[in-house]
């Protein structure tokens, strides 16, 4: 172990001692497919569990090499075999126990940074045991240089290397270290004026010095390197390169290729997403990409789902590009039933909402909500819901799907503690919480992102507008609306770093606002008399403010800043119930010893009103383009007072560990595809991923590829 006790700013970097540790539970699903559609599942996943090595390089400097010498290190030996020699060698069982609960962390994380909440985690055990770890290995020789060479790295917490961030502020692989925002805007700003707002998704930034002076290199993600181009944009040399991470996007085209002859002659779309895709892995356009999703939204309900690309952008510093996922996963057949009754009376309860119809779309784009059992899903982390494109042009003109992770959502881990709240609710909350989530994530993902409506200028000959500007009144200022999107703007593009937090924040708002609505509780199997609160809803109100509680674990007062976008939301909505006062909603006790105290009779009446009036502000100035007022409002709720700052430290101290996934393999041999399932503990989650990259598996090529990666383009390119 340590030789100190950890400071408890320091204890937020510390491995977590236990990790929940849960499997991802996919078989009965996946045993409902048909052989062919277990072959398209299997090639889709292994190509996205390959291309998902681009992670890698996206996160930190040390990923990658740490990445190659822990996956050597139990290629090498078995678990139970490495354990035996450290032991026999002097290694204590605390120092392999944290040694291991790290090893699982990092392969769950797909590196030393955690999925959620973006903070840099070190082991707890001390570098010299785990350098006698590496020394007890059968290929000690090999690996402990490699351990050594990193182990500074590894252990490294000054306080720039504790989080993502620029400028000094964190680190990000997405740029070179010296980079400043100013240009990464000008190079936005050029994709702009390129009518290439999107392309930022699928590149990363690198500067250097040319004989001109400086060029600033956007590197895309492209199996073949093609010719670059440099082009003069206010007075920047801006070189476009293609082939970051190309091996690994060669792997995964190549796997598309196999899939595609399994998709069936009658889903064309599909058919069509597949090829958009290979084009887009093979040459790097977001316009293929895009043509991708176009498709993907199209394809509905798929006997089995995927989604493949640069999606998420939470964790590039700047907000726009995206880290590499791909996920393969099964209709879940019952509970699709039930959102899809959602979606079949979206209009009525859209019309709910408490803002004119003036900011609605004008027809509801019935988006694919879908619950799903994920079989694989190659990133650094598995989502509740899915809610894509991210494309907004799309999102607007063609729709979206939405996808809820079944098998995500209900795993659980029985060691976890509930804190913040009285016996009661406690017990309340064990018995409601799977089933108010449900609700929740079905309201926020097709009611939430699929309500309310951009006000633009359009972009067609002859312009206009897409509403009537003499009579639409602003509800907040009472007179006429006087900002709006102008060509080529999109909602990311306007309101920044701070969309994704916003719109999670709008989402939220939604689930909790129309959650209380009898007629939706029915679609979910609860008969509720109106004017009622049941259990399901106060469990639902009680999970919100709890988070926006917990939330306070993802704020940085140093630089004042959320790491987290969805926790972030949940904050900004503590907040405003608890300025609602009415005694509706409560901090009960000091410390150690607080407590939640939700009014149950205040809901439909303080709650709801309260949520109503955040709801206009949140969607009105979302339509309107007006990022001044929006974010004034959004820093006000989500700016951390005193009080509130001094229960942080609390939430530190309490914190549970998220929990981490074990995924199974999918194994092909002889045409028939079969699942390798691993145990929840440390040992099975990195066995999970010594088995899917193992020499002489479909994977097992990519693993020389590795030291050619990191925050830099990939090594190999000219």
């Amino acid at each position: 172990g340590s030789s100190k006790m950890p400071t408890a700013e320091e204890e937020l970097y510390m491995t977590p001692a236990s990790t929940p540790i849960c499997v991802l539970e996919a078989r009965e699903a996946f045993d409902g497919l048909t052989d062919d559609e277990k072959l398209y599942a299997h090639y889709i996943s292994v190509g996205s569990w390959g291309a998902s090595m681009a992670c890698l390089a996206q996160t930190s400097p040390e990923t990658p090499p740490l990445f190659l010498a822990l996956f050597k290190l139990f290629t090498a030996d078995a678990a139970e075999q490495l354990e035996a020699k450290a032991k026999a060698s002097g290694v204590s069982e605390s120092d392999w126990d944290e040694f291991m609960q790290f090893t699982a962390c990092f392969f769950g994380n797909m590196g030393n940074y955690l999925d959620f909440g973006d903070t840099k985690f070190v082991p707890r055990c001390s570098k010299e045991a785990i350098t006698s770890i590496f020394n007890a290995s059968s290929m000690a020789s090999t690996l402990a240089p490699e351990w050594e060479a990193i182990a500074a790295q590894v252990f490294d917490l000054s306080p720039e290397k504790r989080q993502l961030g620029l400028e000094g502020q964190g680190i990000s692989c997405y740029y070179s270290p010296d980079i400043t925002k100013e240009e990464i805007a000008i190079v936005q700003d050029f994709l702009g004026s390129q009518n290439l707002g999107d392309q930022a998704y699928n590149t990363r930034l690198f500067k250097s010095e040319g004989p001109k002076g400086k060029v600033l290199d956007l590197v895309i993600a492209s199996a073949e390197v093609k010719p670059s181009a440099t082009h003069l944009y206010k007075d920047t040399n801006i070189n476009i390169k293609y082939g970051d991470h190309a091996p690994f996007m060669a792997k995964l085209a190549a796997n598309l290729e196999k899939a595609v002859q399994y998709v069936p002659k009658d889903r064309e779309d599909q058919r069509q997403m597949m090829e958009c895709y290979i084009a887009a892995f093979k040459g790097g356009a977001i316009k293929d990409h895009k043509d991708s999703q176009r498709a993907w939204v199209k394809d509905k309900g798929p006997p089995v789902e995927t989604n493949i690309g640069f999606i998420e952008s939470y964790r590039d510093p700047f907000g726009v590009r995206g880290e590499f996922e791909g996920f393969v996963a099964v209709v879940n057949r019952a509970q699709s039933a039930k959102f899809q009754t959602l979606v079949d009376q979206a209009t009525e309860f859209i019309a709910m909402l408490p803002w004119s119809k003036d900011f609605e779309k004008d027809t509801f784009l019935r988006p694919d909500f879908t619950s799903l059992d994920v079989v694989s899903f190659a990133s650094r982390g598995i989502p509740a819901g899915i809610n894509i494109p991210n494309y907004d042009d799309i999102r607007q003109s063609e729709g979206f799907k939405n996808v809820s992770l079944g098998n995500v959502l209900s795993a659980s881990s029985p060691s976890e503690k509930i804190t913040f709240l009285t016996p009661e609710d406690e017990e309340m909350f064990k018995q409601w919480r799977g089933k108010s989530f449900e609700v929740q994530v079905a309201i926020h993902e097709l009611l939430g992102h699929g309500s309310g409506k951009l006000l633009r200028e359009n972009e067609t000959e002859g312009g206009g507008l897409n509403f009537s500007i003499n009579e639409v009144v602003h509800p907040l200022t009472g007179g006429k609306i006087t900002t709006c999107y102008k060509p080529g703007q999109t909602w990311d593009s306007v309101f920044g770093p701070d969309s994704s937090s916003y719109e999670e924040c709008r989402a939220e708002a939604v689930g909790i606002y129309l959650c209380t609505v009898p007629k939706i509780l029915a679609i979910f199997g609860y008969t509720v008399a109106e004017g009622e609160t049941p259990d399901v809803v106060y469990t639902n109100w009680l999970l919100m403010v709890r988070a926006g509680v917990l939330a306070l674990e993802y704020y940085t007062p140093e630089t004042k800043t959320w790491r987290q976008a969805h926790m972030q939301a949940r904050y900004c909505i503590l907040r405003v119930l608890l300025e609602a006062g009415g005694g509706l909603l409560q901090l009960k006790g000091e410390g150690e010893d607080m407590t939640l105290a939700l009014d149950r009779s205040k809901i439909l009446t303080v709650g709801k009103e309260a949520i109503g009036k955040l709801l206009v502000k949140l969607n009105v100035y979302k339509a309107t383009a007006d990022v001044e007022e929006g974010l004034k409002m959004y820093h006000f709720y989500t700016s951390v007072l005193d009080d509130l700052l001094a229960l942080r430290q609390v939430v530190l101290s309490k914190k549970q560990p998220r929990k981490l996934f074990v995924q199974c393999n999918t194994v092909e041999a002889g045409g028939k595809v079969t699942l390798q399932e691993f145990p929840p503990t440390p040992a099975g989650l990195v066995k999970s991923f010594t088995e899917r990259f193992k020499e002489g598996g479909e994977l097992g090529d990519l693993i020389k590829e590795i030291p050619n990666c990191g925050q830099f383009p990939h090594k190999l390119l000219p």
